[in-house]
């Protein structure tokens, strides 16, 4: 027995292993149930009891030499996959490409068009005071907009509030810039909506400012027009309907001819033609006066747009949920997207 031991000894300090599945392998001819060292092991009832304690301090000894022997074997060729045949630079798998949100496309393709007219990017808080979102915007104090049920206030106060729309960048830049103004505010915006299909309690816009000498409402409609044909193609139509806004005079809402019916009419345009895009209008001199801009002197137009609108008229998205509910499926949609 003792011979047969130092043999196997012998035989498992000679082997070698070039794969895991090869350390595997010798495991399970040495080590496992039916592997040599057990049946040694079983082979120790006919060994003489005064060699008993001799023969079975072999076997132990034996069973854990070939486990250190077959670990170690194991260990090294684990250790030579991974360090010569894999390559650490490349993407672990499976790591599927991500696309980016459509929201994010079509608000770059916005600040790009107004760019390339010479508009610059201007950003400010999202938590703001009544002053810059309301006041300095000629709102009066019983505006509905600054009632709770329109507005999300902070900590139940009146003065400080999440921004109803980027306006706020405007009266800010107006409040500390000497004109010319040339600026786009694009930015995530708060009202207390009920959110459904149609409508969401966050949302974002982009709206641009131009404040100089000698601006018209000929410059808005210019500006206008461009917009409509860079967004949405060259043959695209615009027309302005009288409106009311409390930072604009004269004020107007913008459509664009549908261009699913070429402005014949349709359930997507709901029989018209047309579909409401943006609102639009001259500066009023109120709000230029509490900016401390002198109306006399200076004047300029505005104009907001809600990005998910532009969205759903780009890719036809109905449901406003979708934009923030974190559903690859719907992300994959715009895949290749630019």
């Amino acid at each position: 027995m003792l011979q047969k031991i130092a043999t196997l000894r012998a035989e498992i300090e000679a082997l070698t292993a070039a794969s895991a599945d090869e350390a595997e392998a010798l495991r399970i001819k040495y080590l496992s149930k039916k592997g040599l060292i057990p049946a040694l092991m079983a082979d120790f009832r006919n060994v003489p009891a005064e060699q008993k304690r001799e023969v079975g301090a072999a076997i132990n000894a034996l069973k854990d030499f070939a486990t250190e022997r077959i670990t170690a074997l194991r260990d090294a060729a684990t250790a030579t996959v991974s360090g010569a045949d894999i390559d650490l630079t490349r993407t672990p798998a499976p790591a599927p490409a991500g696309t980016r949100h459509p929201l994010s496309l079509v608000r770059e393709e916005i600040i790009a068009i107004f760019r390339r007219l010479g508009f610059t990017i201007a950003e400010g808080p999202e938590i703001e005071d009544d002053w810059h979102v309301f006041g300095a915007l000629n709102f009066a104090a019983d505006h509905p907009a600054r009632d709770m049920q329109d507005t999300f206030f902070i900590a139940r106060n009146p003065d400080v509030l999440l921004r109803t729309h980027t306006s706020s960048v405007q009266s800010r830049v107006m409040e500390h810039t000497e004109p010319p103004i040339r600026i786009i505010c694009p930015g995530r915006v708060y009202r207390n909506e009920a959110v459904s299909a149609r409508a969401h309690c966050f949302f974002h816009q982009v709206e641009a400012l131009y404040v100089d000498k000698g601006v018209t409402f000929a410059d808005l409609l210019q500006t206008l027009q461009y917009f409509a044909a860079e967004m949405f193609g060259s043959d695209t139509k615009i027309r302005l309907r009288p409106s009311y806004f409390p930072f604009t005079e004269p004020s107007a809402e913008m459509d664009i001819s549908c261009d699913l019916c070429g402005g014949k009419g349709c359930s997507f345009c709901k029989g018209t033609g047309w579909v409401e895009i943006l609102g639009c209008g001259m500066v009023d001199p109120a709000v230029l006066s509490s900016c401390g801009i002198d109306p006399d002197v200076y004047s300029g137009f505005a104009l907001g747009m809600g990005v998910e609108r532009i969205t759903n008229l780009k890719y036809r998205v109905n449901d406003l949920r979708l934009f923030s509910e974190n559903d690859v499926r719907f992300l994959d949609e715009f895949a290749g997207t630019h």
